[in-house]
């Protein structure tokens, strides 16, 4: 501990995450789980009054797709908080989420193959 009061200590800056979601523990969307993609949608998020933590998601989100766990991640939260913190952007229509392709529904590599090697025989 440091005797100059204008130092900052981390505790100082800790916000619980109660409060980052105004004391609600779960999303009012259903589905979101650690591998849905978020998407920033166009548009101006001026009308809506978003909070720090808010502000911050957005933010990395319209640098690119993330998930879900990698959102959690970049912002240092709870997996809980962010998708509180998701669902209320969606319902903003600020973000949108889609799960990502299953493997299931991915071409097979022998077929890319046989596309690939077709393609070279031109």
């Amino acid at each position: 501990m440091t005797d100059d009061p204008t130092a900052k200590s981390d505790a100082a800056d800790l916000v619980r995450p109660y409060v980052i979601t105004r004391g609600r523990g779960h999303p009012t969307r259903a589905g979101l789980d650690l591998v849905s993609l978020v998407i920033a949608l166009p548009g101006d998020e001026s009308p809506h009054i978003l909070d720090p933590e808010s502000t911050r998601l957005l933010a990395l989100c319209r640098g690119g797709i993330l998930s879900v766990a990698e959102v959690a991640g970049h912002l240092a939260l709870p997996i809980g908080v962010v998708k509180v913190l998701l669902s209320d952007l969606m319902d903003t229509g600020l973000v949108a989420t889609r799960r990502p392709i299953p493997a299931a529904e991915l071409p097979k590599t022998q077929l890319l193959q046989e596309v690939l090697d077709g393609l070279a025989r031109l």
